[in-house]
């Protein structure tokens, strides 16, 4: 499992004092005013940052960050991604799991018959959408609802579900 989750990626700078705008990835976008601390990761380092402000503005958020004073060094963070310590991240409900945690997850059918791996994961407002990917690069995509998604074993690495028809 990752020790750290995406929480959002900076996207641009706001106003003059040194503030970046985020695109958040949480369900939750108030999730930010819990936030003490976040890391920035550059290329391949991670920067731990404290958060001084937040605010929110159509949908976005606008963090204001210990050391970024000015619109310049607000610049070189431009599309770096935000990750908070996994053992910051809010407890989920039973029966949801962090999209870190599923890429990479073999797909098998109820049939022990193996589909691919995850690859990634669209939300399309009612439910979200697997991409499973086999080993020649074909997608099969699966809805994850309750009548395809049978199980989710984290601890073995896979996730059982059930091709109703019409899926593939």
């Amino acid at each position: 499992m990752e020790k750290y989750l995406e929480v959002g990626q900076i996207v641009n700078t706001f106003g003059i004092k040194g503030q970046v705008k985020v695109v958040p990835f949480t369900d939750d976008i108030r999730r930010f005013d819990e936030l003490k601390q976040i890391y920035i990761q550059k290329k391949n380092n991670l920067e731990s940052f404290e958060i001084e402000e937040v605010k929110y503005h159509k949908n976005m958020v606008l963090l204001k960050l210990k050391g970024i004073d000015t619109v310049e060094e607000a610049e070189k963070l431009r599309n770096c991604y935000i990750k908070i310590d996994r053992k910051n991240a809010k407890k989920l409900p039973e029966g949801t799991y962090f999209i870190a945690d599923l890429i990479g997850l073999e797909v098998y059918t109820d049939e022990d018959k193996l589909l691919g791996k995850v690859d990634d994961i669209y939300n399309t407002g009612s439910s979200d959408i697997y991409v499973v990917k086999d080993e020649k690069g074909k997608q099969i995509l699966l809805p994850a609802i309750k009548e395809v998604i049978k199980k989710v074993d984290l601890e073995n690495q896979k996730i059982i579900v059930h091709i109703i028809d019409g899926l593939i």
